[in-house]
Order: C-alpha cells, then structure tokens, then sequence
C-alpha cells in the first residue's frame, strides 16, 4: 500500500485513514487469541465513505473488514487490509418507532445507548449480552449475539426486519423479508432446501456458520436474518431496523442452589416451564473469584453450582407468586429469592464481569477463549457438561464455567497451552468440536466462528453444507473481499496466534508483578474484553476517563495494552513515538486495576515504560520538576511567602511554569504559612489552643506522651496503643489543617499519635514518571522510619489517598524481596478503616448537612471506598458520590498538552457535578489533587473527611 494511494483514499472520503504504527497495533487484534495488523484503520463517517473505502480496497486487492467495538472472542473483528471501525462516526439511534415497536440505527450504535433511547416509550432491545454498554449493533448483527434474555427475546437474528449494506462489489442492498433483492438467492435456496432443513436451524444455538434456515418459506424467507450472524463476510452494514420489545412491568430474580453444574443443568425443563426471562448458570469456583477479588457477593444458597432465574410479571406480585412456584417445581438443594434489585444487580455483575474474571485459572494461570460459547440443545447439556469435564482432565486444561444454561450455550475460559504448545491447543480444540457435535450441538452458540472455529465447521458440517455456505457468501461477494479466512476457505485455528512468538522479556529492574512474572505476561492480561470503552457514567466505575473524553481507542486502556504487547514481542521499540503517543493520555489513576475484570494495571505498565525509556537519559522537564516535587517543597516550605509571591506573579509564573514543563493556564497551590512537621515540633508539648478543650498534640517516634484525658475516658478502656500518621509531602505543605484534624480526631478515642522523626516520601511522584530507583531510594527510607513503630505492633494511616496506595501495593511491587514490605503494607490503613476498626468510636450526627465526595481515583482501586461511604451515611448526611477521575491526577493536568483532556474529564463528572451542587453543600475530597482541580476549575473548597468529622 503505496504512500500515495493513502492519499487518495483520505481525499476520496470525509472520515479518517490512519497508517501509523500505533493504530495498527491497537486494531491488531479484538477480543481473541488472534493478531493480524492490519494496513490500514478507516474511520467513515457516511455511505459514502464506506463505499469509497471499499472501491479504494478492490483496487488494491486489499480484504475490508468491519468492527464494532472490537469485542469478538473469535477473531471476527480483524484482518489485514482495511478495517472500517463504525463506532466513532456511525453511533447514531435514527429513530424510535413506538407503535410498530421498532428502532432504525447506524452499525455503531451502542446497545445501551439504544436501551436508553428505548426506555422512555417502554420498549427495549431482547437480546443483552454483557458487553451491553460498549459493544455495537453492527457487532451483534455480525456475530448473532444473544445473551441472557434470549430464552424470552430471541437472538439478534429474531429481531432483525430490514439491513442496508454493501455487498462486496460495492451495490447497495436492502434486505428484509423476501429473496429476491440477492440475485440468485430464490434460486439458491430452492436447491438446497432439504439440506437447509436437515442441517441447519435444529436448535436455536445453532450459531456455526451461516443462518441459512431464515430463507426457509417457513421460517419467513428472510434474506436480513440470513445475514445475521454472517460475521461481515457478506456485506457492509450501513443501517438497521430492528424489533424492540415491551419492558416488563416487574422482574424477581431467583437464585437455586445444586451440586454442581451438571445437575443445575438436568434440572433446565422444569426451569423452563415457568417461562423466565433469563436462566444463567455460574459456578461455585467463579463466585470463589469475584470473592478473592474483594467484590462483595450476596449471600448465595447452598450449593456449588447456581442457576440465576429472572422472572417478568404484571407485578411484584405475580412475580413473587412465580418465584416460589419456581422453588417448588425444581430439584434444587436450597433457593433464595431476590426482591431487592441492587441485590440482584450485585449478582448479575457477577454474570457480566464473567469473561474477565474467568480469564484467570483457580489456580491463577491465564485463561483464553477459543473454545468460549459451544452450545447443546438444553436437553443433552448436563450429559454434554460431564463429558466435557472428562475432556478438560484428558487434555491438562481447566477453566471457570457460566453461561446461558436455559438455551444450552456454555461459557469457558481455558488455560489452553497457545504459546508453549500449539499443537495440544489443536489438539484440545479438535477433541472438544468432536464431543459437541455427538451431542448434537455447535461449535458456537453467539460469538461466531471466526477465525478460532471456522476450520472446525468440516468436522461439524457435511462437504454439501460447506459447499452451500461458499455459494451463498459468492452471491454477496464473489471476489472474497469481504473478511476473508473466516466461514468459508477459513484460515487455520493455530494461524496468527498473538501469544505464539513473543520472547521472554528482559528484566529491567522495574516492577516485580508477582500475579505474572514478567510485563510480557502481565500485558497480555489484556485480552480485548473492552470494558475500558464503556460509558461509565452511566455505569459507575472510574476506568477509563481519557477514553471518555476523546473516544479513541488509542486511549482506551485496551488500545494501550495492544501497543505494548507489540513492544513485548519486538514489534516496536520501547523508545518509539507509537508507544509514547499511546501511554502519554493516561492519566496513571489505576482505575482500571481495579475496574478491569482482566486486572489490567495500565499506571504500572506506563511507569514501567518510562523507566526502560529514560533510565540514564535525559528525560522531560516534567519529570525533573513534578516528578521530584517533594524534594522542591522540603525546600519552599522554609520560605513559604517568597515562595507564594514568586507564583503570584503573573509573568514569572507562566515563564516559570513553561520553563518546568508544566501548562501555564494552571495555578500554583499556596503553600501553607508554616509545614505541619513546622507546627509539630513548636507544638510538640504545647497545647494548640484552636483544638477542643486544648488538646495537645503529640510528638515524633520516641517522643509521644499520653494524652491524659482519653485515658480516663470509660469508652476508652484505658491506654490505647500508638499511631503514627503519615504525613505525605501534600498535606504537609499544602493542607496541614487536615492533619491536626486527624490527630485530634485519633487522639479524643485515646490513642498516642505519632508522625515519623524523619521527613520521608512514599515516592509516589518518582513512580508516576518512571524514576523507579529514585522511587525505590525513598520506600527504603520509608521502611527504616517506619520499622521501629510497626515492630512494636503499631498502625500507619494515611490521609492522602494516592501516597496510602503506595504504601499498600506500589511498595511490594517495587520492593519485593525487602521483608518489611509486606509487614508495612499490612499495617497501612486509610483513616475511615481505622475509624471503622474502633468500637468505641461513633459518627457525628451530620443530619441536615448535604455532603458531595469525589472519590480519590488510587482508593477506589487500591483501598477502596467502602469504609469512607459507610462512615459517611452513618452521620445521617445527605451523601453524593462524584462517579469518575476528577482529571488532574497527580502530575498528569499540570503537563503542558494535557490541560484541555484534564479538563474533559473533569466534564464528565466532577465540574458537573460542583455546578448542580448547591451553596450549602460539603464538598468532600481527600485527594490533594481532586480538591485542587475543583478549586482551578470549580472555584470549590474542598475538605478532607477528618475535618468533616470535627465539624471543621
């Protein structure tokens, strides 16, 4: 592909063509095994540009393919000529149809956008798989999806009446019910009817290979539902209509306890003669999962396999009457039924973070798909389960089953040997297509076959049904432009695998990752699951706020894990601007460390890339400005005026602030007229006299003294043991109004506080650039002050969230053979757990005070929030929780280039959210940088939850 015919492609259309090696790194694969870079992305905005791109691609003889949000576990979504990504221009619901129950949208339209756009005439799409929030319309057109509704609303194939697409010479087609818009299709279909009827459509998960039963007279002689579930190799979508269906006026979840999950699976008739809206099976050792990864599970009923049974009624009513008749009309061991919804929504997300939890063994290896989505009729699935347990021993492989029991499809993730034995993964996958098909039953039931079962079909289907497949994809394109490799003349299963040819990687000295190894390994966590594209303020969660505010993939935290797995097997170079253009967005918040099922950790893997990239090397003013922050505050804060009137200055400060790296549209923060260690040494034995009742406070390691009043106090119990506070160089120098508040607020329950002798630093800035020796310099320091206090049985807690998460996860990452470590990290608390973890002590009674908290993004990924919520809904306030990264995050909004994406963030939930706020309200925030960015942008005090619980 020439320089020059990219040049005319970009002139011919209105959209976007990308060559760059970054771009065709984050298209190179979806959410499968697979890995072909393509030549080049296409971004179109209209008919018009895609028909152009298609011209364009047959006169280079180059194969077009289509992507949604790239969420295809079978390798449906990629290729290596021209991918056309429908989801950044052609997202558009066009309309709503309420009386004949109807939608018409573009290809790139969200499920839940088009659910949202629904709702409000009563009406919603059936099929909902768990990708809802980020996968396509054209995505589920193409792969046939279904998800857990379809027991009642049918497949994406059951709701299709119209599709306008271009075949692949480029005609514009629009097909519905009929035949005759395909020349030659009435004709095709006449021959082969008795192969159709025999073949095909036996059991509605019948998902391998083409739908050819819908151009059966009986089932409707429907050319758009034929092309269901054709994975692109037919036609390009320009625009569907779909059915939609009435939303149910009340729905009851019941949950049955059995055995294990080939009973739950025998039990399905007398499941399904109650008529529920969805039946999903999950097992014990998924659950056991979600647990180990600190997510709270309802409580559940005996068993250790479950079905989860939705139940739509006229009322809550009815609903529960059909739920006990449920109960006793099956064999389960126990039952438990559901009537709170955010109880059932916990459960649920059980079901829909299932692909990311079941991407990592019981034992802790990594999970693939390949053979994801088999399905039996539901008849055979309890004998077709226990065989396939059978199977997985045979072949040394194991994965966490769930899936759509009601309809017999049955999801897996496997431990297949892809990258050190491609031939027992053939092997597996031989074995497995071989058992499904003696239980009558299909290699797919919803994802498609692509390019991980296409080469199975032969052992699935006769040569007289392939052959009919070919001739049917020939009358829509006969030169095989059109996704080519998948369905028909497919390429092999073990071709182009991603993990197949990567080479061990080199230790850098950076992170130690202890869950994988190796940054090779740990980039593959990411497997394409796309969760970081979702809308999360619709959702909750806080992964991935670049990509909200730009909706390119190459800031999705799946575009960067593809670029770096590209660096990982040598593909790119470390140093290179692809990988630099990908990570320099990310705002290092670790939300998806925590929001990502897979457990991908994009602040540590850019951390650790700014390490291998500028150790020994000059690195950006940046680094050497905010990157070393604590060290040039030790030195500000023993000339705070000057150093207040040097940032005041209009022009110095702007010249000052370039000359740093940072944007001059920022503020400097004031720093405070004397340090909190200033104030603690004057005051170490003098009585503060703005404290309640004069109470003292305390000195430095070695130099407490009891405060004489908690330990006459009754709720006290007598002398309570120390607790040193960590006094991160934000408070210190910024804010040390918080950390007497802390103080006074540990010491009236009795305990002696403490801060370090010494001034340390967690490192946290010294991370977030990548300067991981300097990093590693001052966690040793920290351990040796901190050594002697832990020793003794002592407690840490900090008050800035992002320097606590340091001391409880960076620090063992960074220093993994240093045994204090683990024993500091464990003895780290946030101030709301230690407040929690006190029987004596009790929330102040707020009622009346309406309080707004942004959440700092470190603690909801490392510590978590739970104890700060709690403790805040106990005062009896009116609590409001700012969903999303506040923008700045740490050093990220202060760099020159990123103020306007800091910003955009800041719009997706906290600026709007200080706008609605009314005059009286608390804002809350216990991050040094979100209380920042409300003040810069918001012109908003922020305060700290100790001085919320005093009353300050």
């Amino acid at each position: 592909m020439t320089d020059s015919w990219v040049r005319g492609l970009r002139a011919a259309i209105d959209g976007e063509v990308d060559t760059d090696e970054r771009r065709r790194a984050e298209y190179s694969s979806d959410a499968s095994n697979y890995r072909v870079r393509p030549a080049a992305v296409v971004f179109p905005r209209g008919t018009a540009d895609i028909a152009a791109a298609l011209e364009w691609a047959r006169a280079a003889g180059l194969p077009v393919t289509a992507r949604g949000a790239g969420t295809s576990v079978a390798g449906n979504a990629i290729g290596p000529g021209l991918v056309l990504d429908f989801s950044r221009h052609l997202n558009e619901v066009l309309e709503i149809d309420p009386e004949k129950r109807c939608a018409r949208v573009q290809p790139g339209v969200v499920l839940s956008q088009l659910q949202q756009a629904a709702a409000p005439h009563g009406l919603r799409f059936g099929p909902d798989p768990s990708t809802q929030n980020r996968c396509t319309l054209g995505g589920m057109i193409g792969n046939n999806a279904c998800g857990p509704r379809a027991v009642a609303w049918g497949r994406t194939s059951d709701t299709v009446r119209e599709l306008r697409i271009l075949d692949g010479v480029g005609s514009e087609r629009v097909l519905g019910a009929g035949l005759t818009s395909v020349p030659g299709l009435s004709e095709f279909t006449q021959r082969n009817l008795a192969l159709i009827r025999t073949d095909l459509g036996r059991f509605d998960r019948q998902a391998s290979g083409y739908g050819l039963e819908h151009l059966l007279p009986e089932r409707g002689s429907s050319a758009a539902r034929a092309l269901v579930g054709a994975e692109g190799t037919c036609g390009l979508l320009l625009e569907a209509t779909v059915d939609l269906v009435p939303l149910p006026a009340a729905t009851l979840l019941v949950v049955l306890g059995y055995p294990d999950m080939p009973t739950a699976a025998d039990d399905i008739a007398a499941v399904m003669a109650r008529s529920p809206t969805a039946v999903e099976g999950i097992d014990a050792r998924l659950v056991d999962v979600v647990r180990a990864h600190g997510r709270a599970v309802p409580e559940l009923p005996t068993g250790g396999g479950w079905l989860f049974v939705e139940l739509a009624a006229d009322s809550a009513e009815l609903a529960h009457e059909r739920a006990e008749l449920l109960c006793r009309g099956v064999n389960a061991l126990d039952s438990r039924i559901v009537a709170d919804p955010a109880a059932a929504a916990r459960l649920w997300r059980i079901r829909a973070d299932g692909a990311g939890l079941a991407g990592r063994t019981p034992d802790g290896k990594p999970a693939w798909p390949g053979w994801e989505d088999a399905a039996v009729p539901p008849e055979k699935l309890g004998p077709y389960l226990r065989d396939f347990d059978e199977l997985m021993r045979a072949h040394r492989v194991d994965g966490l089953l769930y899936g759509h029991i009601g309809d017999g499809c049955i999801h897996v993730r496997l431990d297949l040997p892809i990258a050190d034995a491609p031939r027992r993964f053939r092997e597996f996958l031989t074995d497995a297509a071989d058992l499904v098909v003696r239980h009558g039953g299909s290699l797919s039931g919803e994802h498609g076959d692509g390019r991980a079962r296409s080469e199975l079909l032969a052992r699935m289907y006769s040569p007289r049904a392939l052959a009919a497949f070919a001739e049917f994809k020939g009358l829509f394109d006969p030169d095989d432009v059109l996704n080519p490799g998948v369905l028909v003349r497919p390429r092999p299963l073990d071709a182009d695998l991603r993990l197949v040819g990567v080479p061990p990687t080199r230790p850098a000295g950076g992170f130690a990752y202890p869950a994988d190894g190796d940054i090779a390994t740990a980039v593959h966590r990411c497997v394409g699951i796309g969760k970081c594209r979702a809308d999360t303020r619709a959702t909750g969660g806080f992964m991935c706020p670049s990509y909200l505010a730009t909706a390119d993939e190459k800031d999705s935290t799946r575009g960067r894990a593809r670029v770096l797995q590209e660096a990982v097997r040598g593909a790119l170079d470390w140093r290179s601007p692809a990988v630099s253009e990908s990570l320099d967005l990310c705002l290092s918040c670790k939300a998806c460390a925590s929001d990502c099922p897979a457990g991908v950790d994009m602040a540590t893997y850019k951390s650790e890339t700014l390490y291998r990239r500028y150790r020994h090397r000059p690195r950006p003013r940046d680094h050497y400005a905010l990157g070393q922050l604590p060290r040039w505050l030790a030195a500000a804060t023993r000339i705070p005026r000057l150093a207040n009137a040097l940032a005041a200055s209009g022009a110095l400060r702007r010249l000052g602030l370039r000359a740093a790296g940072v944007d001059p549209r920022r503020q400097v923060p004031t720093l405070a007229d004397k340090s909190f260690r200033a104030h603690w040494r004057a005051r170490r034995h003098t009585p503060r006299p703005d404290s309640p009742g004069g109470t003292a406070a305390l000195g430095s390691v070695g130099a407490t003294r009891p405060n004489s009043a908690a330990e006459s106090s009754p709720a006290s119990g007598g002398a309570r043991p120390a607790v040193m506070l960590w006094i991160d160089t934000f408070t210190d120098a910024f804010d040390p109004d918080i950390a007497w508040a802390a103080a006074e607020l540990i010491e009236s329950l009795g305990y002696a506080v403490s801060i370090p002798e010494r001034r340390v630093c967690c490192g946290l800035t010294w991370i977030s650039t990548g300067q991981l020796d300097g990093a590693r310099k001052r966690l040793r320091a920290t351990l040796s002050a901190l050594e002697e206090h832990i020793a003794a049985g002592g407690v840490v807690v900090g008050l800035e969230p992002s320097c606590t998460a340091v001391l409880r996860s960076d620090l063992l990452e960074l220093l993994p053979e240093d045994p204090r470590a683990p024993r500091t990290a464990r003895a780290v608390r946030t101030l709301a757990e230690f407040l929690e973890a006190d029987p004596t002590w009790r929330p102040p009674d707020l009622s009346g005070r309406t309080v707004l908290v942004q959440p700092h993004c470190h603690q909801h990924a490392v510590l978590g929030f739970e104890a700060d919520l709690r403790i805040l809904r106990q005062t009896g306030a009116k609590v409001t929780e700012v969903t999303g990264c506040c923008g700045l995050a740490g050093n990220f909004g202060m760099q020159a280039g990123h103020y306007e994406i800091s910003v955009a963030v800041a719009e997706n939930g906290l600026l709007p959210a200080l706008r609605a706020a009314g005059d009286d309200t608390t804002f809350l925030a216990d991050g040094f940088s979100c209380r920042t960015q409300a003040a810069q942008l918001g012109n908003r005090a922020g305060g700290h939850l100790a001085q919320l619980l005093l009353g300050r």
